[in-house]
């Protein structure tokens, strides 16, 4: 046991890849970074796991104090000092946006934020002592965090060898499009006028009574389907006053689906260490269902996978982390240093 307590550095991050986004969002990012207890640079070399936030949410909040649950820290110095997780880097993203959050992907109407994580990866390993390569740097999520990390692991499975999604964005037919008449009933209150206040100053609309689902599919259709010479930056899946989908829009948004992805990029899931997936039986975006058919199309593949339901739905979920960091650390292959411990 080390007497050298672990240590949460918050680096102040510039990054090229957010310059001159549309939204005028900071280009520099305040990032949290857990330093397990003992680390030394000196002397050793550490995994590294990216920790994505949910929607509306950034790495910072991963720290905050809670009465009834652990902070990331408490929970990550349990877990390493039980031996249930081996000492690793652990980084939490900003990946915030005015409208709430960037799905993580490249799009005009938000920022380059795919671009950014693997800008982020560059810049630890640069100055933090990482095990540098794909079997032992891990993604993991919650909710569009979730999203964003099964698609890491699609897209950069050379970055990225290792992927916990913890009831991620699937099957946007069931979930997203599920969501849409509750914007349609706003637009009928509000109108585009209504709709350009909400987009323009969402912390203050959303006090004026904005349902938060409106806020999060507008959100999404600047992530997904990006125009900027369409009225709000991007186009929308739906018309607004009769409902009706547009299908080349759609597309577009399913193209980001994983159960949609599947078969492009089985090969990339194939080749990761841990795919690890779960979702909540009372999720109230039926991310459940998405769950079970993703698993499905995964199993139908032959693709190497780990899925758990559990009773509860979508929020308040952290307790699972202690699942899947203990699955990632089991995964991550051993060192010289690990075969004397």
């Amino acid at each position: 046991m080390t007497d050298k307590p672990s240590q949460i550095i918050i680096e102040e991050i510039h990054s090229k890849a957010l310059e001159g986004n549309a939204l005028g969002d900071p280009s520099k990012r305040r990032v949290p970074i857990y330093l397990p207890a003992g680390y030394d640079a000196d002397k050793e070399t550490y995994p590294s796991l990216y920790l994505l936030s949910s929607f509306g949410a950034r790495g910072l909040k991963m720290l905050s104090d809670d009465l009834w649950e652990e902070n990331i820290q408490e929970r990550l110095d349990r877990l390493m000092s039980s031996g249930k997780m081996r000492p690793m880097i652990v980084v939490m993203p900003d990946a915030s946006t005015r409208y709430g959050g960037s799905q993580y992907v490249n799009s005009s109407a938000t920022g380059n934020y795919e671009d950014h994580i693997l800008e982020l990866v560059d810049e630890i390993d640069r100055n933090y002592a990482t095990l540098a390569d794909a079997e032992h740097r891990a993604i993991a999520g919650h909710s569009s965090g979730g999203f964003a990390a099964t698609r890491f692991g699609m897209l950069h499975p050379e970055v990225f060898g290792l992927v916990a999604d913890h009831s991620g964005d699937k099957y946007f037919e069931m979930t997203f499009r599920a969501d849409f008449p509750k914007l349609f009933r706003y637009y009928d209150k509000v109108g585009e006028k209504g709709i350009k206040k909400l987009l323009a100053n969402p912390a203050l609309e959303l006090r004026n009574g904005a349902p938060f689902t409106a806020l999060g599919l507008l959100a999404t259709a600047s992530c997904f389907s990006p125009n900027p010479s369409a009225r709000f930056g991007f186009d929308l899946p739906f018309d607004l006053h009769s409902g009706e989908l547009v299908p080349d829009v759609w597309e577009r948004w399913l193209s980001f689906d994983p159960v949609e992805a599947i078969e492009e990029h089985s090969e990339a899931l194939s080749s990761l260490r841990l795919l690890y997936i779960d979702c909540g039986l009372y999720d109230e975006y039926n991310l459940l269902y998405g769950a079970r058919l993703f698993t499905q199309k995964l199993a139908e593949k032959n693709i190497p996978f780990q899925y758990e339901e559990f009773e509860g739905g979508h929020r308040n979920i952290r307790y699972r982390y202690d699942i899947s960091f203990t699955a990632i650390s089991e995964a991550i292959p051993k060192t010289r240093k690990d075969d004397h411990a």
